[in-house]
């Protein structure tokens, strides 16, 4: 049994990315102090919603809350544990350490940094694990999250990097998107017709850095005839620098994650 503590964007994404691989729904069960979130839960995904002691009776408790709201609900779970379950945080920011403070001396805790593409079996997760945690029990993690995607097993001390690269990486990829398609209204498009070129274009494109075995740059190069159409859009780019953007972008990431 895998029970969810919090079923907002992250949380929702991983038990449906879970129920869509194969997990049963009656597999899964949810806290959330919402109760119009816990009835769409149910709704959508047939997850029922029960207590924080029924909660820990679950043989993975998942906590997927807020970061300042981590240590309450652990504080409020620890309790109920018994010292053979296996917690797993996905709050971004919340180190081992911190975790550790809040349960009973000795309880196996993972952090995870997941993203929100669980929803559709296309997340990315990274995965470290507290000096409890069994080598069977991070096997039994990764799993979980190769459910709903692909993860890779790195030290905590990386997780500031993760989290600005993949946890957050979608959310830049989207801005990226809504801004092409405003560009493609301003040329002369409908809206429609823009977001189903631009959607399809990313779609294709994020296919191809997953199943050609080439470089990013590489396919970059293949798309860019010299003195051609891309590059002239390409040339406009860098000098509005773009790519010196995304740098202290991920930098700003990574350093307010440090600082959570």
């Amino acid at each position: 049994m895998i029970a969810v503590i919090g079923a907002g964007a992250i949380g929702e994404a991983l038990m449906a990315g879970w129920i869509a691989a194969g997990t049963l729904p009656e597999e899964i069960v949810a806290v959330d102090r919402d109760a119009e979130r816990a009835a769409a839960l149910l709704d959508r995904h047939q997850v029922r919603s029960v207590s924080l002691a029924e909660a820990a009776a679950a043989d993975v408790v998942v906590v997927a809350v807020k970061p300042h709201c981590v240590a309450e609900a652990l504080a409020d779970l620890a309790p109920h544990l018994s010292p053979e379950t296996l917690i797993v945080s996905v709050a971004a920011g919340v180190t081992l350490a911190r975790l550790a403070e809040s349960l009973p001396a000795g309880q196996p805790v993972v952090r995870v940094m997941p993203n929100t593409p669980a929803l559709v079996g296309r997340g990315v997760a990274g995965v470290a694990s507290g000096p409890a945690v069994s080598p069977g029990q991070t096997a039994q993690v990764v799993g979980m999250m190769e459910a709903v995607g692909i993860c890779v097993e790195l030290p905590e001390s990386q997780f500031d990097a993760l989290t600005a690269i993949s946890g957050s990486g979608p959310a830049y990829l989207f801005l990226v998107a809504e801004a092409m398609i405003e560009a493609g209204v301003h040329q002369g498009l409908g809206r429609d017709v823009a977001t189903k070129l631009v959607n399809g274009t990313f779609a294709g494109a994020a296919a191809m850095l997953g199943e050609v075995d080439v470089s990013a740059t590489e396919l970059r190069e293949r798309v860019t005839s010299p003195a051609g159409t891309t590059a002239a859009a390409l040339r406009v780019l860098d000098e509005r620098g773009v790519r010196a953007a995304f740098l202290a972008a991920v930098e700003a990431c990574a350093q307010r994650s440090s600082e959570l």
